[in-house]
C-alpha cells in the first residue's frame, strides 16, 4: 500500500501507538490502514449414493491452479455470512443446489494470509454445471478423485479428512462427522497454497 484511501497522501509503515506491529499509516490524516486475513469459504456438496460418496469438484477455469481440481469456493464478501458465502460460490461454480449441513474443517494459512472454511453440504439433485470460474465439475468417489490434480492443500486435507470420517460412519466407529481444524504452514516463497 502506497496511498490513503480516505485522502490519498502517502502512508508509512510503523508501529502505531498502543499496537504492536507495523501497520500502512497515513501521514495527512493519521488513519491507520489494517489489513487483515481474508476468509475464503466453501462447500464439500455431497451425492450419496448405496452408502457410497460422490464429491463434486470443480476444475479451475482461473489462475492460481487453473486446470486443477478443487472445491467450490471463493473469497467472501462483505454483507454476507458464511453460510451465504458457501451457497453463493457453490452456484457460481458448480451451478449446484446444495443444503448447507455443519461446518466442517476451518484451516488456518497464514503464509497467505487467508482462512479457509467448508461446510458440509448435501446435493440436492444433479443438476449441476460449471460456471465462469470452472471449466467442468464433475462428481467424484474417494478412489477416483485426481488427488494430484488437487489445486490447494486445504481442499486436499479436507477431502482427506471427509473421507476418514465417512469410512468411520460406514464402519460404525462413529455417529456423525466432526469438526476439523488445523494449519498449514509453508515457507513464504513458496507460490502454492
Amino acid at each position: 500500500m502506497k496511498f490513503c484511501s480516505e485522502c490519498a497522501h502517502p502512508v508509512s509503515l510503523l508501529v502505531p501507538p498502543d499496537d504492536n506491529r507495523q501497520r500502512h499509516v497515513c501521514s495527512q490524516c493519521g488513519l491507520i490502514h489494517y489489513q487483515n486475513p481474508k476468509i475464503v469459504v466453501g462447500s464439500i456438496p455431497v451425492w450419496e449414493q448405496e452408502g457410497n460418496a460422490h464429491i463434486l469438484l470443480c476444475r479451475r477455469a482461473i489462475e492460481p491452479r487453473m486446470g486443477y481440481w478443487t472445491l467450490p469456493a471463493g473469497f467472501m464478501e462483505n454483507n454476507e455470512t458464511t453460510q451465504d458465502a458457501a451457497q453463493r460460490e457453490t452456484i457460481e461454480e458448480a451451478g449446484a443446489h446444495i443444503e448447507l449441513r455443519q461446518l466442517f474443517s476451518l484451516l488456518n494459512v497464514p503464509h497467505v494470509h487467508q482462512v479457509h472454511l467448508f461446510y458440509h453440504a448435501t446435493l440436492l439433485d444433479l443438476d449441476y454445471a460449471a460456471g465462469v470460474e470452472s471449466l467442468e465439475v464433475s462428481l467424484f468417489q474417494e478412489a477416483n478423485i485426481p488427488w494430484d490434480k488437487i489445486a490447494f492443500p486445504t481442499v486436499t486435507h479436507t477431502l482427506k479428512l471427509f473421507f476418514a470420517d465417512h469410512a468411520n460412519i460406514k464402519n460404525g466407529s462413529t455417529t456423525s462427522f466432526g469438526f476439523h481444524t488445523h494449519d498449514i504452514r509453508q515457507p513464504l516463497r513458496s507460490p502454492d497454497l
